[in-house]
């Protein structure tokens, strides 16, 4: 098990099916068909099960800001442990650094707008959210299913889109070489044109996850 952003990107290159994204700004990866048909499955049927409205951290008055729903996905639950399994065998960070697993889901005209996954230091709820367990380090997201029209996830400041496409994985580490936060890693889940989007997130920390 590792906490090192540089180990875990070298065995995340060493994998023989993943890409890594050409671009010096930012250590990002893809890899296709890491999650298979029906454990996709059961994880969309878990979101559409017990999905609640998305929140954001350090709220900018914008209503419309994220407007898709999120799922906290239990940890006890068969399909949930196989994919964390599967996480960590991945990427070999250790479990104990990750956030509960989170599903969400983008119906027609959804979008959460251009953002970081890290908290930004000196933001109004940098303390509440960092303070036991720090910031995020990586992030990983699955794309659940197609989608017939829009609900890419574009980073704008590294000039690179990814159409979702059921299975696949991206995953990017949220801070540089000296331990701040990449601002370069700002992305936007694009506006859903038909169809409905559904992804998963895990998250993790510099520190134990305390909650």
């Amino acid at each position: 098990m590792t906490t090192t952003s540089e180990s875990v990107a070298a065995r995340l290159a060493a994998q023989p099916a993943i890409q890594r994204v050409p671009t010096p700004k930012a250590e990002l990866f893809q890899l296709r068909r890491f999650v298979a048909p029906d454990l996709a499955a059961e994880l969309i049927a878990l979101i559409d099960a017990d999905r609640r409205p998305s929140t954001i951290a350090d709220d900018n008055g914008d209503a419309y800001f994220r407007t898709s729903e999120t799922c906290d996905l239990a940890a006890g639950l068969p399909a949930v442990q196989r994919i964390e399994t599967m996480l960590t065998t991945l990427s070999g960070i250790d479990p104990a650094y990750g956030e509960p697993l989170q599903g969400q889901r983008y119906a027609e005209g959804q979008e959460f707008k251009p953002h970081t996954d890290y908290f930004a230091p000196g933001g109004r709820d940098f303390e509440r959210y960092c303070a036991l367990s720090g910031n995020r380090t990586w992030t990983f997201m699955i794309y659940l299913n197609d989608v017939a029209a829009g609900g890419a996830t574009r980073f704008k400041l590294l000039d690179k889109t990814f159409q979702p496409e059921a299975g696949k994985l991206l995953c990017w580490n949220n801070r540089l070489a000296d331990g701040g936060v990449n601002h370069a890693t700002l992305h936007h889940g694009m506006k859903v044109r038909k169809g409905v989007k559904y992804v998963i997130t895990k998250w993790y920390r510099e520190r134990e996850w305390r909650g």
